[in-house]
């Protein structure tokens, strides 16, 4: 067995070079008409066969035509990443912001990625925000701070007004508003330009700051090495000190702590940022202001279990909570921070409509699912298939899943909060922050500040999700399964929450440093005090 091993790992690493260089010969290389048009028959399939609400904004009429008219379009051959260039305009068209197909990116041997861990490319260390029709660098993550402030005026050869509109043909908003997608395309700009150029080892990038405009390359370099402090003299050994019993139970301590608090509060380290913060501002600190960059990571109840006891004790009446640029996440973390907000017994979500008795296995058995995960589910299959059909019903001829611990009524958490509230959103408050904000909006329990949400007010279909892999282009369409939406309704349908305060920021706020919607509720509060 001993002599088996190195064998099998040497087929092993064989094996996997081998599936690289074919799936990065089969993205680039041109697929015929044929396939390409099967490739959209089989999405479009799969998009009717899973996705429960597909003609919610946009008629089985004009769908189809979408989809038949593409593959009419579609007279020469392809590649992967110019088939996605076609395709994706034509999903965006199902208006539903969880629908979205992903480009062919080249894959990397094991060797390659352990080579690339140790480079970084300069272009990444920037965050770009489009406003005012034009894309800006509203920060920098490494040393050329400059930069923060500057328009970007072209990329390469390529206009950055031309390169943001056919950005935005590429993904959709639910429903019918369009203010997620000023939003979503500046600060998710880097990931655009990928999929749609590839890899790329420099960027030549044209900036405008003020009425000066020069041009600077971004490359890909090694990253820098962690450099031990120089001593006296370099020849000389410095043993490192040997610490005792105690400061070693010190120093153990000391990192657990740390652990638990950047748990509680969500820590990324790839942005050096926190997830959920909060801290008391205004003319006597006494106002909390509670930033949730997202919904999805950390262990939450804790959080906010210590900051609305907080509130409680530092007498708060006034309560801010930022959403803004916040994409989404866990059902069960939107559910626990409502329980504060409310004063009233509620429902968090409704039964999701469903395309399946079997809705876990679509997400579990999908062609794009690890073989470990297929394997592990087929034996757990009899379990799974029995805990799907007691949680499935059938209604009015539509099958419906029930969340029973989001779904029953609750009463208000005892520590909720019961002061004034106020929450900024924008185009990039989407999925669960949307829902959240519904929930407030609809029992007039908050003053919105900002803009139009991107997610909308009557529910998203997300939950769980199906990735679909198409078997010429190996393009990916990823779909919601469930229909997640509170209880509450508007008319018409098809928009976000909208803000009692409408305000946009400008760029002349950013590069003053000015937070408008944030400066306009401080001031509410003064005049109210």
């Amino acid at each position: 067995m001993k002599k088996l091993f190195p064998v099998f790992v040497i087929l092993l690493v064989v094996t996997s070079c081998s599936s690289v260089k074919t799936y990065n010969e089969q993205i680039t290389s041109l697929h015929t008409v044929e396939d390409l048009q099967n490739d959209v028959d089989k999405l479009y399939k799969q998009l009717k066969k899973h996705h429960p609400k597909l003609y919610q904004y946009t008629p089985k009429k004009v769908l189809d035509f979408k989809f038949d008219s593409l593959k009419t379009s579609i007279k020469k051959p392809m590649t992967s990443r110019e088939f996605y260039k076609v395709l994706a305009p034509v999903v965006t068209n199902v208006r539903q912001g969880h629908v979205s197909v992903g480009s062919a990116n080249k894959r990397f041997t094991r060797k390659e990625r352990k080579i690339l861990k140790k480079k970084k490319f300069e272009f990444y260390d920037l965050d770009f925000e489009y406003l005012e029709n034009k894309l800006w660098v509203k920060s920098t993550r490494g040393k050329d701070s400059v930069l923060a402030g500057c328009e970007v005026v072209k990329i390469e050869n390529d206009l950055t007004a031309n390169l943001v509109d056919k950005f935005k043909t590429q993904f959709a908003s639910d429903g019918y508003n369009t203010s997620l997608h000023n939003r979503f395309v500046g600060k998710n700009f880097k990931s655009f330009y990928y999929r749609n150029k590839g890899f790329v080892d420099s960027l030549k990038v044209t900036f405008k700051n003020e009425d000066s405009i020069f041009v600077k390359t971004f490359k890909r370099l090694k990253k820098e090495e962690k450099k031990d402090k120089p001593t006296s003299d370099s020849t000389k050994v410095v043993k490192p000190k040997k610490l005792t019993k105690e400061e070693r139970k010190a120093k153990k301590l000391k990192a657990k702590k740390r652990r638990k608090y950047n748990n509680k509060h969500g820590y990324m380290p790839s942005i050096k940022q926190y997830t959920r913060s909060l801290k008391f501002i205004g003319k006597d600190s006494t106002v909390a202001y509670m930033k949730i960059r997202g919904f999805g990571n950390g262990s939450f109840k804790e959080f906010y279990k210590e900051s609305f006891t907080k509130l409680d004790s530092a007498k708060s009446k006034y309560f801010i909570l930022d959403l803004r640029d916040n994409g989404g996440g866990r059902i069960s973390e939107i559910d626990n921070l409502y329980s504060y907000l409310t004063d009233k017994s509620y429902q968090f979500i409704t039964e999701s409509e469903v395309n399946s008795r079997m809705p876990f296995f679509k997400y579990l058995m999908s062609n794009t699912s690890p073989v470990g995960l297929k394997i592990v589910s087929g034996i757990l299959s009899p379990f799974i298939a029995t805990h799907n059909l007691l949680k499935t019903k059938k209604k009015d001829g539509k099958l419906y899943y029930k969340f029973n611990k989001h779904s029953k009524i609750k009463a208000p958490n005892p520590s909720h909060f019961k002061g004034a509230i106020y929450v900024l959103i924008n185009g990039n408050s989407f999925s669960a922050s949307s829902i959240l904000s519904t929930h407030l909006k609809a029992n007039k329990r908050a003053t919105f500040v900002g803009e139009e949400t991107g997610g909308a007010y009557n529910g998203t279909v997300a939950g769980i999700y199906k990735v679909y892999q198409l078997p010429s282009s190996k393009l990916k369409i990823r779909m919601g399964l469930m229909q997640i939406e509170a209880p509450q309704k508007q008319s018409p349908d098809g928009y976000g929450i909208k803000p009692d305060i409408k305000l946009t920021p400008t760029i002349e706020d950013r590069k003053l440093n000015v937070d408008t919607e944030l400066e306009w509720i401080l001031n509410d509060i003064e005049k109210k005090d």
